[in-house]
């Protein structure tokens, strides 16, 4: 199946929605890089994950690192995170592209008052014609039976591999909620209780 994209970047890919994601734009044909904040979960993502390539964006400089991941740019990029690394990865794509925002995980907790008003994503987003988009997961709630038959047939292909992040305790769960917004899960975050 060959997908009208040739390269897909996905930031917070070791999470429970970048994971699934960059492993369905494998699916569907894509290559895949993705972003992660530790090598841990950069050598889960290309072994077991299947992932073209992962960087760590904690330890790399994002923009030379993409630039040598992804030497003709990036057709589709699916934003978790918002930010800096977001200002890179869209300085960085190609005519047409298309950039799904589903996240901004780096300015939740910013003072809104402070960020900047102008944006230097702008000259980029006008000059390569890109089409950004919000996506929140409601929105498809009419086609939710569609992607359930196709990710669980995908599972029991071994073709989508998922991962739970378990923390114990129903006590736990502030510090679990506070380390999935730090990023000390891999896959989902779930407490058991």
């Amino acid at each position: 199946m060959k997908s009208i994209y040739s390269l897909c970047l996905v930031t917070g890919a070791a999470g429970a929605v970048g994971s699934i994601v960059g492993q369905i734009a494998k699916i569907k044909g894509c290559r895949v890089i993705g972003f992660a904040g530790s090598d841990d979960k950069v050598e889960w993502l290309e072994k077991d994950l299947g992932f073209d390539k992962a960087i760590n964006y904690k330890t790399s400089d994002v923009a030379s690192a993409l630039k040598e991941a992804a030497p003709k740019g990036v057709d589709c990029y699916f934003d978790n995170v918002g930010g800096e690394i977001s200002s890179v990865i869209i300085s960085q794509m190609n005519m047409f592209g298309r950039v799904a925002l589903c996240g901004s995980i780096s300015s939740y907790n910013e003072d809104a008052s402070k960020m900047p008003k102008a944006s230097i994503l702008q000259p980029s987003i006008v000059f390569k014609q890109l089409k950004l988009e919000g996506f929140i997961v409601s929105r498809w709630f009419d086609r939710w039976h569609e992607a359930f038959a196709e990710i669980v047939q995908w599972i029991h292909e071994g073709k989508l591999v998922v991962r739970e992040h378990v923390t114990e305790g129903f006590d736990n769960i502030y510090d679990a909620f506070i380390g999935m917004l730090a990023g000390e899960n891999t896959g989902k975050a779930v407490v058991k209780v």
